[in-house]
């Protein structure tokens, strides 16, 4: 006892207590940005990742989960959604077409999405009070450079609604939370919606995302690669075919390398019209790969031929591309492209958001926007996610214990430390 009482009491503390609240231990680790893909362990303290290494001692952490044969890499990251639910406006990205993230994300990895464009400056912010701020999914934001967004038609080919001024100072208001101007669905000849978003994104440094609207010969896509898009733009729905992306031959139209050329993002967007196989299989042929893949979540499409993130990153399994390369398009490089580098990697310090993926193989289908079909022998699956170092998606009990290895009348098991559903159960109720 004298030995004891000779120690402080912070080191007696320090001894009783795990230097880590979460282990995954014996994954395959995949993180672009540091260039890891190898079997590491990966530790979480205080929703931050702590350490990565060969080997972390489990007794250092309060709980540990073995993730063995399974990949670990940062959570997923879709940049193009459509999540501004429940204003009950009928055919509406501002409405019933969205939907709700968490049920759709959390489940396949997705732990960041950013919404493309359904709210302008009109009503972002009731998007933000909605949505955004009730939300487990972390949500960024491409304010559209129509005010009142991305509510149909006849608002969204309204030129006078396209005003630069108010939509910068939005974006400015929310500094981080709006990471990017939009422009989509035009149907006009004009340059209008393309040199509007442009004008607003350089008062406020952001990037334009441009979903190219109709096609029209007056504004060709070669002039808008070659001579509107800035380097740090971003260009959606690269693999719909729908806007001259293609030749007639069936090669990548040249000003997408030029594009590329200008520091141009493209990224797949693949929502319910705008993913064919016969445009992505030639042109990733011909060496023109997407910088990002994202759904284009929506109430349409999530049911058709775009499924979820994890089935659109199959599809470019089934294209040829590796889990590696997928994973990359999926975590840091749009990561960088919303300028939130903090995300989409497992550098220490980084927020623990973190996929738990599982390759299956077999034979599996993918069909495109029109249900054409391709095969494929590759398929992810989603075992766990975290959001900020807490478990908020399971598949199989990976973190569980068998029910009668448990004490009789047990309660639920999960600590508070990394179990986010933990919170629900009073400690009265926990035994």
């Amino acid at each position: 006892m004298k030995l004891l009482m000779a120690i402080p009491l912070f080191a007696v503390l320090s001894l009783a207590q795990p230097k880590y609240d979460l282990l995954l231990k014996g994954g395959h680790v995949i993180d672009a940005k540091n260039k890891i893909s190898a079997l590491r362990d990966v530790a979480i303290q205080g929703g931050r990742i702590a350490e990565v290494s060969a080997r972390i001692d489990p007794a250092t952490a309060r709980k540990v989960i073995d993730v063995s044969g399974n990949y670990v890499t940062p959570g997923l990251i879709d940049i193009h959604a459509h999540v501004y639910a429940g204003t009950g406006e009928k055919r509406s990205y501002a409405g019933d077409l969205s939907v709700y993230p968490d049920g759709y994300t959390l489940r396949v990895g997705v732990t960041t999405v950013a919404d493309a464009g359904c709210a302008g400056w009109r009503n972002f912010e009731d998007f933000k009070d909605r949505v955004i701020d009730r939300s487990r999914t972390r949500i960024f934001a491409f304010l559209n450079i129509v005010g009142n967004g991305m509510r149909g038609g006849r608002y969204e080919s309204d030129l006078n609604d396209m005003e630069v001024k108010p939509a910068a100072e939005m974006a400015l208001k929310h500094k981080g939370l709006i990471v990017g101007i939009k422009t989509a669905h035009f149907t006009g000849p004009e340059w209008t919606p393309v040199n509007n978003a442009l004008a607003a994104a350089t008062l406020a440094s952001i990037p334009v995302m441009v979903d190219f609207g109709s096609n029209k010969p007056e504004r060709p896509l070669s002039e808008l690669l070659t001579k509107k898009m800035r380097a740090g733009d971003i260009y959606t729905h690269i693999y719909s075919g729908l806007r001259g992306e293609q030749t007639e031959s069936g090669h990548p139209n040249p000003a997408l390398f030029e594009g590329r050329k200008r520091g141009v993002f493209f990224d797949v967007g693949h929502g319910g019209g705008s993913f064919l196989w016969r445009v992505a299989v030639p042109l990733i042929k011909d060496g023109f790969l997407p910088d990002s893949i994202s759904t284009d979540l929506h109430n349409g499409s999530a049911n058709n031929g775009m499924k979820d993130m994890l089935n659109v990153m199959d599809k470019f399994l089934a294209m040829g591309l590796s889990v590696d390369d997928v994973i990359a398009k999926s975590t840091w490089n749009p990561a960088r492209e919303i300028h939130h580098e903090e995300l989409g990697n497992l550098s220490v310090g980084s927020p623990a958001d973190v996929a738990v993926l599982k390759l299956e193989t077999g034979n599996f289908g993918f069909v495109d926007m029109y249900g054409a079909l391709l095969r494929g022998n590759k398929k992810l699956t989603c075992e766990l996610t975290f959001r900020d170092g807490k478990l908020v998606y399971e598949l199989n009990g990976l973190s569980r214990t068998e029910w009668d290895k448990l004490p009789a009348g047990y309660r639920y098991q999960g600590d508070a430390s990394w179990d986010e559903r933990a919170r629900v159960f009073t400690p009265a109720t926990k035994k």
